[in-house]
């Protein structure tokens, strides 16, 4: 069986509440619970953390023995060469995903710091932008 980590940076803890116009109405828990369910293949982990460092703890920790981490890094995709690096450093392949299409909000969010160090990257779908990137771990 697989094992696949999704990481979500900050205020990912709030999807279901925040700006739901633009993120949805469902909780990343109750989205997870559908997921998991569809891909019964896979060992479906998460972590969330709205701290930078320990984003870069958590791929330290399973970017050795994971077959997979989708990360959505939030914000720090903007700004975090540390996140790129950290990526860089591991050996499990990572799949960068945001739920908006990063293209058509402000300007700041159309560069991305980490995703040259990822296989792919995923944007636009809502939350089944981490579907997609499952599917890409088959």
């Amino acid at each position: 069986m697989k094992k696949i980590l999704i990481i979500n940076g900050p205020n990912l803890n709030l999807l279901g509440r925040r700006e739901p116009d633009v993120y949805g109405n469902t909780s990343f828990e109750a989205y997870l619970d559908q997921i998991r369910a569809d891909f019964p293949q896979y060992e479906i982990t998460s972590y969330q953390s709205n701290i930078e460092g320990e984003l870069i703890n958590k791929i330290h920790e399973a970017g050795f023995s994971s077959d997979g981490i989708v990360l959505n890094a939030g914000a720090y995709t903007h700004t975090s060469i540390a996140l790129h690096d950290a990526i860089r450093a591991v050996t499990t392949p990572v799949i960068e995903v945001h739920i908006s299409n990063v293209y058509t909000r402000e300007a700041f969010r159309h560069h991305s710091c980490i995703a040259a160090a990822c296989r792919g990257v995923i944007a636009g779908f809502g939350l089944a932008s981490y579907r997609l990137a499952l599917e890409a771990f088959k």
